[in-house]
């Protein structure tokens, strides 16, 4: 249980497959072993303004960068039978996932999921500031890492 993997997706648009960033924190033995950190060019790099506005993530941000289905063989790696936690991750990042790679019509992996508000019941930048864990809002990466630092305290406290 001290080796999974947390993730975090911002997205350009209300779409389901619309992810422009991508944070993955790999936890081995209750130590941070990998981060990646990936700018995505969502589908034909479109983007809503108010996602820009709250991600400060916009087209000209992704106009080179890989899409999703470019990237997946680095992700999928940290994801496939493993167990991924992330912030309101049966709401958003899971099915976001899923979505996405069924719009690439690639295969979804199984593997156990875990959400970080199931366990503590409040928002993550309400948890970072209880627990003085550094968070950049908006910020796919810093969201993943405070996913993973809150989920090691959980383990922590219930062992």
């Amino acid at each position: 249980m001290n080796s999974f993997t947390a993730i975090d997706f911002d997205i350009a648009n209300g779409f389901d497959y619309g992810i422009c960033q991508v944070g993955l924190v790999r936890v081995e033995n209750g130590i941070i072993t990998n981060e990646i950190n990936i700018l995505v060019q969502p589908p034909d790099n479109y983007y809503w303004e108010s996602f820009m506005n709250l991600y400060g993530i916009t087209p000209q941000d992704t106009a080179i960068a890989p899409t999703f289905d470019k990237i997946w063989y680095l992700l999928e790696p940290f994801i496939k039978n493993q167990l991924v936690v992330a912030h309101n991750g049966l709401w958003f990042e899971f099915p976001l996932l899923k979505k996405t790679l069924e719009y690439y019509k690639m295969p979804v992996p199984r593997y156990k999921k875990i959400d970080i508000n199931k366990i503590f019941k409040t928002n993550l930048a309400s948890l970072c500031r209880h627990y003085y864990i550094y968070l950049q809002r908006q910020n796919a990466l810093s969201d993943a890492k405070a996913c993973a630092e809150l989920y090691l305290l959980h383990l922590n406290q219930n062992q």
